[in-house]
């Protein structure tokens, strides 16, 4: 019986506890702020349903095998007060954030070798507490050797696999991560990539990524910005990113993961990224 727990009931935690608590050799507890009945998923083969342990205070967390924190880049600190009570001596936490730092939010709080970081692709989106619509399986892609943790997916639909250059992995996902800016400040849908001057930003940002990847041993082609144009293209009009949705809800943006990191690595390899960083001084300043 491997025991689970996730912090975090949103999208992307919500959907990943109600399938791992699917298979009867998991035993899955949330760990949220407020208490819920049930998780509610409406998935792409049906709606599923699960009902894992919750605990709402930290205080009654209990050593577990596993632990995936599936917060905002933002909320580690509020993630934090829960791994007292989650780790023990031979506990793994799974990262499931954007961006490239998944060791460096947690340092300090368990030791580094313990952290799985995870580059995860899963489209949902949460409508109320526990309810939330899976638009596509998705991904969650972890380095080499940790076969472990993806053997508990085994029996989701989720497709969990390993890569040796995880580097490389995360730098890609970054790059089509940090072209949504654009749209949260431009407040409009993927459609305004048909637009030759807004595509043009979007790939100026793009390369400022490709730069700091490669400066990071990332194998980052110079073909990546005109692929994330050209996709952006390929796709729906009205697709909304998840930094646009963000700001359309109200919520806090997370830029300091997805634009900023570009210009504070950057900084270490003495490469400059002025469109990441003018565009993340108008989203903040904006108010996102």
């Amino acid at each position: 019986m491997a025991r689970i727990a996730v912090i975090g009931p949103g999208a992307i935690g919500g959907t990943v506890a109600a399938w791992l608590a699917q298979d009867p050799a998991h035993d899955v507890t949330l760990c949220a702020r407020t208490r819920l009945a049930a998780l509610e998923i409406e998935t792409p083969g049906g709606a599923i349903r699960a009902t894992p342990r919750v605990v709402t205070d930290p205080a009654a967390a209990e050593p577990v095998d596993w632990v995936i924190a599936a917060v905002k880049t933002y909320d580690c600190a509020a993630a934090a007060a829960w791994l007292p009570g989650l780790m023990g001596p031979e506990t793994r936490l799974a990262v499931f954030q954007n961006g490239v730092e998944h060791r460096e939010r947690f340092r300090g709080l368990v030791p580094d070798e313990a952290v799985i970081p995870a580059i995860v692709d899963i489209p949902a989106e949460r409508s109320a507490p526990g309810r939330i619509l899976q638009r596509r399986y998705g991904t969650v892609v972890v380095p080499a050797g940790e076969d472990a943790f993806v053997a508990l997916f085994a029996n989701t639909p989720i497709e969990a696999s390993t890569t040796t250059d995880f580097v490389t992995a995360a730098w890609r996902k970054l790059a089509i991560n940090c072209a949504g800016i654009v749209n949260g400040i431009a407040l409009q849908p993927n459609g305004l990539a048909h637009d030759e001057g807004v595509a043009e930003v979007i790939r100026a940002v793009v390369r400022e990524c490709v730069a700091v990847g490669r400066a990071e041993g990332a194998a980052m082609p110079d073909s990546i910005p005109d692929e994330i144009v050209a996709n952006y293209r390929a796709g729906p009009r009205d697709g909304v990113h998840s930094l646009l949705a963000d700001r359309l809800a109200g919520r806090r943006t997370e830029v300091d993961a997805r634009n900023v990191v570009i210009d504070r690595i950057g900084r270490r390899h003495g490469i400059d990224a002025p469109m990441n960083r003018a565009l993340a001084a108008l989203l903040i300043a904006s108010g996102g």
